[in-house]
């Protein structure tokens, strides 16, 4: 077993490989010993299952260890994340949650599944990840099977929370197109349409954690490449994509595609005073925008980063690139693609006109994201020997006005911006690009990259 699997944000490796059955009982419980030092008087914990053809023997297998430490689980059933973040905020017929375990792959290939955790209502990241993978790995401990759990429908409970949220939506005139991937957004998204009387279109409806379609990641344009298709007929008015355990969402209209930071701008407007936090790859546009009417705060890329910033700085919203959005402001601060939805449909349904306020907007050219492969080992080293390069950059080098460090290197320029970054759950670098044109963009990858690269 590799400690690698324990990674910044969440657990995650290969079934059966990484994830057998010894150890996923052993996370279980040292998780469970975890939740009950912190938390005495716990006595539930709540966990859900994505789609994945795994997903429920990792569900056994965890509940045997959680058992063991001395936990009941609650078993709320094939669900989409966001549910099982949920589930910490309500009643639950009277068992009061204190920690959550959400068995999902997200977005990667099939054969990968993981652990989304929670402790009382915080992401469980991090120095906190890594240390459970240290007493994973150094301990040996026979735990028999126990796999009763107390089945309770959150997901029910779920539904009509957000349909009565939304009961004032006026969209009649309007049709819309939704791209489940065969993850499980499938498994709230009807119920909740058809309660708020949204016409719609849903296709790769049903869970199918072979993704039989296309790999449910809406970040990558390929993947998007159907539900194109349907909006290019002109019938829909927004399409909406989702990822494979619906925390992450991809809004287009016929002519665009609105990633996580200019959806920023879109709803912050119509917060009061709104406190808004980015990551280091939105763009400039988005926090030199926020700040002419609320504040912008860059801060590292990582859904579990977010959440807790959000707590730190009681901030209203919080925004990533790829389509994690974590509404504070009437919600409970985590990322759901779902309630997103149901936000973006409320802009829409108050007369916003998305391609119009989006070509409103100052016009930047950015690249996508990039990434270089490197290793586990030596993503880090490289940053920082990026760093040590960049404060004594080579003659030619385009003028550095600052360097930002928040997460990775961010080099801001005179007409722009690059991003090389380490990500937190694959041996890679990101990278990012942003200016005033193209060919200053691609100038600015070139020669960050080629630093790099010697």
């Amino acid at each position: 077993m590799s400690i690698n699997i324990f990674r910044e944000y969440d657990i995650r490796g290969i079934f059966n490989k990484e994830l057998d059955e010894s150890n996923v009982k052993k996370i279980g419980y040292y998780f469970a010993l975890e939740v009950i030092k912190n938390i005495p008087e716990a006595k539930y914990i709540c966990l859900g299952y994505d789609a994945r053809t795994h997903s429920i023997t990792l569900k056994k297998w965890l509940t045997s260890g959680l058992k063991k430490a001395g936990l009941q689980v609650l078993d709320i059933g094939l669900v989409a994340t966001p549910v099982n973040y949920f589930s910490n905020y309500v009643d639950n017929n009277g068992r009061k949650v204190t920690a959550s375990i959400m068995i999902t792959g997200s977005h990667n290939p099939p054969e990968y599944n993981g652990f989304k955790i929670t402790l009382d209502k915080s992401p469980f990241f991090g120095e906190q990840i890594y240390a459970l993978g240290e007493k994973v790995i150094q301990n040996n401990i026979e735990i028999q099977d126990d796999e009763e759990t107390i089945f309770i429908d959150t997901k029910r409970e779920y539904i009509n929370y957000l349909v009565e949220q939304f009961q004032h939506l006026n969209l009649k005139d309007k049709k819309f197109i939704f791209d489940c991937g065969n993850g499980v957004a499938g498994t709230v998204l009807r119920d909740i349409l058809d309660k708020l009387n949204i016409n719609h279109h849903i296709i790769y409806e049903e869970p199918d954690g072979t993704f039989p379609n296309h790999h449910p990641d809406p970040s990558i344009s390929s993947n998007l490449k159907d539900i194109r298709e349907h909006l290019n007929s002109g019938k829909y008015a927004l399409g909406f994509a989702y990822d494979g355990d619906a925390d992450r969402i991809a809004v287009l209209s016929q002519k665009y595609n609105f990633k996580g930071d200019v959806l920023a701008m879109f709803f912050s407007r119509f917060i009061k005073d709104p406190v808004v936090i980015g990551e280091v790859k939105c763009s400039q546009i988005m926090y030199d925008t926020i700040n002419n009417y609320g504040k912008a705060i860059m801060y590292k890329t990582g859904h579990s980063n977010l959440k807790v910033k959000i707590k730190e700085t009681n901030a209203s919203f919080a925004a990533e690139v790829s389509g994690h959005l974590f509404f504070n402001d009437k919600y409970f601060g985590y990322d759901d693609a779902i309630y997103a939805t149901l936000r973006a449909l409320e802009l829409l349904s108050n007369n916003f006109d998305y391609d119009t306020e989006y070509e409103k907007l100052p016009q930047l050219y950015s690249t996508d994201e990039i990434n270089i492969d490197t290793t586990e080992e030596k993503k880090f080293i490289l940053i920082d020997e990026l760093k040590i390069k960049l404060a004594n950059p080579p003659i030619g080098f385009p003028k550095i006005k600052e360097i930002i460090t928040v997460d990775g290197v961010r080099v801001v320029f005179e007409n722009g911006w690059g991003l090389i970054r380490a990500s937190n759950t694959t041996p890679k670098l990101v990278t990012r690009f942003e200016a005033v044109d193209e060919d200053t963009a691609l100038k600015y990858q070139s020669e960050l990259v080629d630093l790099l690269n010697s």
